[in-house]
């Protein structure tokens, strides 16, 4: 069975006894809807249709397969991330399902066991599991071998992709962030008016024509080691984000930077969408893009302006460090850094408070 979304940018999950949710495992939608009262989950999606009990009760959460037989593997997934988004001060769940699955989810570390051998999802581990998210993840590290390029020793990196590399579903704005590899002539006249839109060129300072924005894509898009992608809400495009491996970039000469760091610019070009909402949402889905795109990146970083205070709180808000201010030959910046361990550890695809879709923290209902 099919599953088709309806995409609502600019609205809110209403507010009644049953929510829907949709989840992409490996890039297949599971339609996943929550119903309060009887603490079901019914999940729909890719010829599959079954109904899962989530229990909160007790000091505990558990997701219970209901049906005879093994549910598919992408329906595992598709329930364990929406009991996750319909609870996001859950910090594990218990799951309940064939004694026969086990070893595979195991293998896989989206189940670990407690020392009495209760199966559970920590959900730091499961927010790791890329395909949940990228609809063609790696299936290995890409190898390494150490190349220099531009007088810089790193290690080769992977070819660029290309289409959509991340999608989640926002449950607070009712619609699903996704991301996709910049194509030129997509994407060309669209980068030139964000580029001279008076709150972008304020920081970017690179307004422009056609022709010269086209050069400036060409070059971004003839370096291995950049990945410019475009933001969509929906079905609209909202901002442009260039992502790139850090030892390459001319940041790695102002901290130490690792092989596998990686680090991104942005901006949001469209009006509508910079807002608090918003911001909660693109914020830590391109730091956890960053980090599922490959398991050996532990560090990300930024360099804003030092002057950008409103970026400066939303990136502390999202488990950013402010680490230093520095000057670039161009501006005064200030280096900004995510650890892996703490994005995980800490929740922070959950932006802390004031942001819309925080999580009450702590709850100790679900300290386990």
């Amino acid at each position: 069975m099919s599953t088709t979304i309806q995409e609502r940018p600019h609205t809110t999950a209403p507010s009644t006894a049953a929510n829907v949710f949709i989840s992409y495992p490996h890039g297949v939608p599971y339609r996943v809807e929550h119903d309060t009262e009887t603490h079901c989950l019914r999940i729909e999606g890719d010829r599959h249709s079954a109904t899962w009990y989530l229990n909160h009760s007790d000091s505990q959460l558990a997701l219970t397969w209901s049906a005879s037989g093994i549910p598919p593997r992408n329906a595992i997934l598709a329930a364990i991330d929406a009991a996750f988004a319909f609870l996001p001060e859950a910090r594990s769940l218990q799951l309940q399902v064939p004694e026969a699955m086990y070893p595979t989810l195991r293998h896989a570390g989206i189940v670990v066991d407690d020392s009495e051998g209760v199966p559970w999802v920590p959900a730091e581990l499961f927010w790791q599991q890329s395909g949940v998210w990228l609809p063609s993840p790696r299936p290995l590290p890409y190898p390494q071998q150490p190349v220099v390029s531009a007088g810089r020793r790193h290690p080769r990196r992977p070819p660029r992709p290309e289409g959509s590399v991340y999608r989640r579903h926002i449950p607070w704005l009712n619609t699903t962030l996704s991301f996709h590899v910049l194509d030129l002539e997509r994407d060309l006249e669209r980068f030139n008016r964000w580029m001279n839109d008076p709150v972008v060129a304020h920081f970017w300072e690179e307004q422009g024509d056609l022709t010269q924005h086209r050069q400036r894509l060409e070059e971004t898009l003839s370096h291995p080691g950049v990945l410019p992608l475009i933001g969509y809400f929906g079905n609209q495009p909202f901002g442009y984000f260039e992502t790139y491996w850090a030892k390459e970039d001319r940041l790695g000469a102002y901290y130490d930077a690792d092989d596998f760091d990686r680090g991104w610019h942005l901006l949001i070009g469209e009006a509508d969408f910079r807002g608090a909402p918003y911001i909660a949402a693109w914020l830590p889905s391109i730091s956890h893009y960053l980090f599922l795109d490959d398991c050996r990146t532990q560090r990300l970083v930024i360099e804003p302006r030092v002057d950008n205070a409103k970026m400066l709180r939303n990136l502390a808000r999202c488990g950013y460090a402010h680490l230093k201010a520095f000057d670039f030959p161009h501006k005064r910046a200030m280096l900004g850094m995510q650890l892996r361990e703490h994005f995980f550890n800490e929740r922070s695809w959950i932006p802390l408070p004031p942001h819309p879709g925080s999580a009450p923290r702590p709850d100790p209902r679900f300290t386990r």
